[in-house]
């Protein structure tokens, strides 16, 4: 499941997953939060926090994301994605390199951090 986190920038995205997270998340929680925020016509910062009972996409969900990076590959500032998902770690810290913004993985106890970080400008 998906949820905004609410306590960043109004330039900020904040999204939060928990469990098991599927299409139908990404259809009614991310893709409109994500075009509320183009309208604004400026680059977003994108706060994507995997908490610790995350445990996977759906096929779905999968294909949205890529989907949706790949439709508005420009549109990304930076990115801070917070994880102790040793895999889905090592998946961001690849393609992290083709997308055309600063990528920065944080540990979950770092999501303060990552908070503070992803506000600078």
């Amino acid at each position: 499941m998906l949820k905004l986190i609410n306590d960043l920038p109004n330039d900020v995205l904040g999204i939060s997953a928990e469990g098991k997270v599927s299409g139908a998340d990404y259809k009614t929680i991310l893709i409109p939060a994500l075009e509320e925020k183009l309208k604004s016509g400026k680059k977003i910062r994108l706060l994507y926090y995997l908490e610790s009972s995350f445990t996977g996409f759906d096929l779905a969900a999968m294909l949205d994301d890529a989907g949706i990076g790949i439709k508005h590959l420009s549109a990304w500032d930076k990115v801070a994605f917070v994880s102790d998902h040793h895999m889905m770690n090592s998946f961001v810290k690849f393609f992290g390199h083709m997308i055309p913004c600063e990528v920065r993985i944080f540990k979950e106890t770092e999501l303060d951090e990552a908070k503070k970080w992803i506000a600078q400008k």
